[in-house]
């Protein structure tokens, strides 16, 4: 039998977001659908990793 493994099968997208209350930017890998929580700049990334990455780069995010 031939199974595909959940790593190819999965096409989540992970957002940089903010929280506008307490202004901390966190990942999440669901779109924000309240208008508390942005997405900041181009904060979509294809990994984790990467929005890790993306996170310490963003302006907003740095300040705090």
């Amino acid at each position: 039998a031939f199974t595909v493994t959940s790593a190819f099968a999965q096409t989540t997208e992970f957002y940089v977001v903010r929280d506008a209350t307490t202004k901390k930017c966190t990942i999440v890998d669901k779109k924000p659908t309240t208008t508390t929580t942005t997405v900041v700049d181009n904060g979509t990334f294809k990994t984790r990793t990467e929005a890790e990455t993306g996170m310490k780069t963003i302006k907003v995010c740095s300040e705090n």
